[in-house]
C-alpha cells in the first residue's frame, strides 16, 4: 500500500452484537457508541486512518452508508482500539480484542479508556494554561485544556487519572472535578458540580449535581442537582431538577439488568449499575430511578414515585404505568429540542425513528 493512497475501512456491526446494546445501538452504529473521550470510530482514525464507512442495520444505512464490499480492513465495531491491537491488525498477527459486549462495559471500561484516549490525543501537544482562580491538584501534564475552553474557580484533582476538557468547554465556579473525566467540546458543567471519575460528559452536554461514572453520549442534559452514577446516557435526554437515579440495591445483592434480546432480566454480577437511557429520552422534575433502569428511545417519564425497571421505547407515564407516545408527538418534540442546539430533525432520521416504532412491540 502506497504512502499517498489511505486503506479503505469497513466498520461491521457483529452479528447478535447490536441487540446486546441495546436501547443505545438502536439509533447508532456501535461504533459511535462513546467511550472515554472519543466514539469508537473516532479512535480507529486517530490510529489507522483511512477511509471508513459502516457496515449496520438496514435501516441505519441511509445514514451510516457502507462504502462497498471491497475494503482493506473490515473490522468489528465492537472492539475498542488500542495502538496496540492496530499494530497486530496491520502486521497481520492475530490478537484477542477488548470489546463491548454489555450495556454496563460502557461505564466499567471507560476510565481506562479516559486515560489511553488522554495519551493518544495530548502526546506532542501542549494545553492551554489554567486559569489562576482554580486549584491543580496534582501532576500538572494529568490536565489538557483544549482551545476556547474555560474553566475558572474550580478544583481539578488529577491524581488518580488525567483530566481533559475539550474546545469551548466550560467549567463553572465552585465546580470539583476528580479524574479521570473527559468533559467534551461544547460542555458545560455547571456552579458547584461534584463529578466522580470515570466519567464522560459529551459534546454539547450539560451538566450539575452529583456524578460518579457516567457516560454522557452527546448533546444530552442533566443541568440541576440530583445524583446518577455508573450509568450511561444516549443523545438528546434531558433528566429534570432533583432527578436522581440509585445504582446500589438496598440489600447490597448482585443486579440484574433488563436485556432485549432475551426479553427479561438477566445476572450481571454487578453491585453497582444505575440509569441506562436511549436517544431522545426525557425524566420530568424529582424522577426517582430505581438501581439498574434501562429506558427505551424517546420516553418521556414523570410523576411521583419509581417508574419500573424497564421502559419500552416511545412510551409516556411513570409509577402508575405507561401509554404509547405517537410517532407524529415524538417527531414534534425532537424536532424541538435539537433546533435548540442549531440540529435539524432530518427526513433520514425521521425514518430511523419510524423503523424503530414499527418494530418496538418486539423489544417490550
Amino acid at each position: 500500500m502506497t504512502d499517498n493512497i489511505k486503506p479503505v475501512i469497513i466498520l461491521r456491526d457483529p452479528e447478535g452484537a447490536r441487540e446486546q446494546l441495546l436501547p443505545l445501538s438502536f439509533t447508532r452504529p456501535l461504533s459511535e457508541l462513546r467511550l472515554g473521550i472519543l466514539t469508537l470510530r473516532e479512535k480507529w482514525q486517530l490510529l489507522l486512518p483511512g477511509e471508513y464507512s459502516w457496515k449496520t442495520a438496514p435501516y441505519l444505512a441511509e445514514k451510516f452508508p457502507c462504502a462497498g464490499t471491497v475494503a482493506n480492513y473490515t473490522i468489528d465495531s465492537d472492539i475498542i482500539p488500542t495502538a496496540t491491537y492496530v499494530d497486530a491488525l496491520t502486521r497481520g498477527i492475530g490478537m484477542e480484542p477488548e470489546r463491548i459486549e454489555h450495556l454496563y462495559d460502557i461505564f466499567l471500561k471507560n476510565g481506562e479508556t479516559i486515560r489511553s484516549d488522554f495519551a493518544l490525543i495530548t502526546q506532542g501537544r501542549e494545553s492551554q494554561p489554567l486559569s489562576s482562580s482554580c486549584t491543580l491538584i496534582g501532576d500538572p501534564s494529568q490536565l489538557f485544556i483544549e482551545p476556547g475552553a474555560i474553566a475558572e474557580g474550580c478544583f481539578l484533582n488529577v491524581t488518580r487519572g488525567p483530566i481533559y476538557i475539550g474546545r469551548n468547554a466550560e467549567v463553572m465556579e465552585g465546580s470539583a472535578l476528580r479524574g479521570p473525566i473527559a468533559i467534551c467540546e461544547h460542555a458545560v458543567v455547571n456552579m458547584g458540580t461534584k463529578i466522580y471519575g470515570d466519567t464522560t460528559i459529551g459534546p454539547w452536554c450539560k451538566v450539575g449535581g452529583e456524578l460518579n461514572n457516567v457516560v454522557m453520549i452527546g448533546y444530552s442534559n442533566k443541568a440541576h442537582d440530583g445524583f446518577l452514577g455508573n450509568a450511561v446516557i444516549g443523545e438528546w435526554c434531558n433528566l429534570g431538577a432533583g432527578c436522581v437515579a440509585s445504582n446500589l440495591k438496598n440489600d447490597y445483592t448482585e443486579i440484574k439488568l433488563w436485556n432485549y434480546p432475551a426479553h427479561r432480566f438477566l445476572r450481571t454480577g454487578l453491585q453497582f449499575c444505575g440509569l441506562i437511557m436511549g436517544d431522545h429520552s426525557k425524566a420530568g422534575i424529582n424522577t426517582m430511578f430505581n438501581t439498574a433502569t434501562v429506558v427505551g428511545v424517546g420516553v418521556n417519564i414523570h410523576g411521583t414515585g419509581f417508574p419500573r425497571n424497564f421502559v419500552a421505547s416511545f412510551s409516556e407515564g411513570g409509577a402508575s404505568g405507561f401509554s404509547d407516545v405517537p410517532l407524529t408527538k415524538f417527531f414534534d418534540i425532537a424536532a424541538r429540542v435539537m433546533a435548540r442546539r442549531g440540529k435539524e430533525l432530518t427526513d433520514i432520521d425521521r425514518r430511523i425513528f419510524k423503523e424503530i416504532y414499527d418494530y418496538a412491540d418486539r423489544y417490550k
